[in-house]
């Protein structure tokens, strides 16, 4: 089966790691960012950060807006929703999951504690 291109659309897009990643460093910031403040705070090439940019941009995750000399990116919120949305129908799988681990870890701390004190009593 052939691979949908990375720039068909954003969940295509943000398969990859670093585009996640520089993702993150935009929703860490308060705004917008220019590429030499993504490029200090990821430590990657310049080129590496506007090479996916130029990705994220063109699936609409990250808009970019000229301020002087600089561009200016920030996320695109109403874009980001539709993957919120999609990975929102399987919170309740990972939900169970996390009890299901929360149980078993009490069950086994139950089980130490009862150990504990039945050596104690001998």
């Amino acid at each position: 089966m052939a691979r949908s291109p990375t720039n068909s659309d954003a969940f295509a897009a943000i398969a990859e790691p670093r585009r996640r990643e520089l993702l993150g460093a935009l929703a860490r910031g308060d705004g917008e960012r220019d590429v030499s403040w993504l490029v200090a705070d990821l430590g990657w090439p310049q080129p590496q950060v506007s090479k996916h940019l130029a990705v994220l941009r063109q699936v609409g995750l990250v808009t970019v807006a000229r301020s002087g000399k600089r561009r200016m990116y920030s996320l695109n919120g109403l874009k980001l929703r539709e993957v919120h949305d999609w990975v929102k129908t399987y919170e309740r799988f990972w939900d169970h999951q996390l009890r299901r681990i929360k149980e078993r870890a009490e069950r086994v701390e139950r089980r130490g504690r009862e150990a504990t004190d039945t050596d104690r009593q001998h």
